[in-house]
């Protein structure tokens, strides 16, 4: 079977992402961005505040919509981590994960042990492609 290509890997991290902040939150962001640097992915998804939120916002309870949401994220995070480890086969170290509630992103950060194998390393931006030929992953 071949290697899936970069584009394929970031792909299906949204669209399985945007299924887990559905089932999870019930709301799917409006847009999910997913781009490889390396050994990190970062995802940037825009519409992700629940309507619960919203609507604590627009009441005044900032507080507590910051609150909800701290917890929201706890819930989440180790479920994006195994999600993402199923997706590319490999060890996630962090995961990192910040929404505004003013705009309604959520910004993720996960870092990887390794880069994932894929038919087009050279994509990746500043990967380190002589160590993939290597077989070291870059370590």
């Amino acid at each position: 079977m071949l290697q899936p290509t970069i584009g394929q890997l970031e792909r299906d991290i949204s669209q399985r992402i945007g299924s887990l902040y559905n089932g999870r939150l019930g709301k799917r962001p409006s847009q999910i961005i997913c781009h490889f640097f390396d050994t990190e992915i970062v995802l940037s998804l825009e519409n992700s505040v629940t309507q619960t939120e919203q609507t604590l916002l627009k009441e005044g309870y900032e507080s507590l919509a910051e609150q909800v949401r701290l917890y929201l994220d706890k819930i989440i995070k180790p479920q994006l981590k195994t999600l993402i480890e199923e997706i590319l086969g490999i060890p996630v170290i962090d995961l990192m994960t910040n929404t505004n509630l003013v705009t309604g992103r959520t910004g993720i950060i996960v870092v990887l042990k390794q880069l994932p194998e894929v038919r087009n390393p050279e994509s990746i931006p500043k990967s380190n492609v002589r160590h993939l030929a290597d077989g070291d992953g870059g370590e």
